[in-house]
């Protein structure tokens, strides 16, 4: 258990709520908390990436930091900047070299998902520059939403390969993500998101369980990103000030399995 998730069974073991569970403030701020020490390192890494690859498309780099933030690869430089060349150039060679990269689930997934997205930004129609508005970055959003909706959707462009890159481009603008404090577009729901929001419906914390699985490669409904996103906006409203970039770092938190989580936020 890293610091979030211990501190999280100590609320429920206080409780504070008339159906059990923990108090829902103390939850909030426990979120805010753990995101914004979270994203520190997170607009850290995001702003290295993008500056370390000034002539490439940005989107190409967003994507390549939301795989290594989904633990499809290691984040490294020389793993961003050969999936970087491969999703400009098409080069075989670069996704070769970007697969070595992996991590336990192997080459396939990592390759798989690459290869995916190569296909997507030949046929999606994007802004040069990364939006600076989140009404843009829900449109651009919608525009690659509706590429992968149908039977033809690539392999691994699930739940989390799907949006990452839209909350990675806001990652590389902290004021814009500061100013989310609605679903004005869909974070990625997948993995430990899932299991961050089950914890907290078992705990009366919001209103149902979550939808869907938890790996990018089963088969999703769009249905599913918008239902799943309706529960973390339930946590917004409050005292705490969150936002939902913070508050979707601090569910990651809550949910991940990750044996070195301590250190993303000491």
């Amino acid at each position: 258990m890293n610091e979030i998730q211990r501190r999280f069974s100590e609320l429920c073991k206080l409780g504070g709520r008339p159906k059990g569970g923990p108090a829902r403030g103390k939850v909030q701020d426990l979120l805010k908390d753990g995101g914004e020490r979270l994203n520190r390192l997170a607009f850290d890494e995001t702003r290295e990436a993008i500056d370390d690859h000034p002539d490439s498309d940005p989107w190409h780099v967003c994507f390549t930091v939301g795989l290594a933030w989904g633990h499809l690869a290691r984040l490294e430089k020389p793993f961003i900047s050969k999936a970087v060349n491969y999703l400009g150039s098409g080069d075989p060679l670069q996704l070769d070299e970007a697969s070595k990269f992996c991590l336990e689930r192997g080459p396939g997934p990592l390759r798989a998902s690459l290869a995916g997205a190569k296909n997507l930004f030949e046929t999606v129609r994007l802004p040069i520059e990364l939006p600076d508005s989140l009404d843009q970055i829900d449109r651009a959003q919608q525009r690659w939403l509706g590429k992968i909706t149908g039977p033809n959707r690539p392999r691994y462009i699930g739940s989390w390969n799907a949006t990452a890159m839209f909350m990675v481009a806001t990652f590389a603008q902290p004021k814009l993500a500061q100013t989310m404090r609605k679903n004005d577009f869909m974070l990625p729901p997948g993995g430990p998101i899932t299991l961050a929001l089950a914890k907290l419906h078992r705990s009366h914390t919001i209103s149902a369980i979550p939808a869907g699985g938890d790996m990018d490669d089963d088969g999703w409904e769009p249905g599913v990103l918008y239902e799943n996103n309706a529960l973390m906006a339930e946590l917004i409203p409050g005292p705490a000030n969150l936002n939902m970039i913070d508050l979707h770092s601090g569910l990651y938190l809550l949910g991940t399995n990750h044996s070195q989580a301590d250190s993303w936020i000491s």
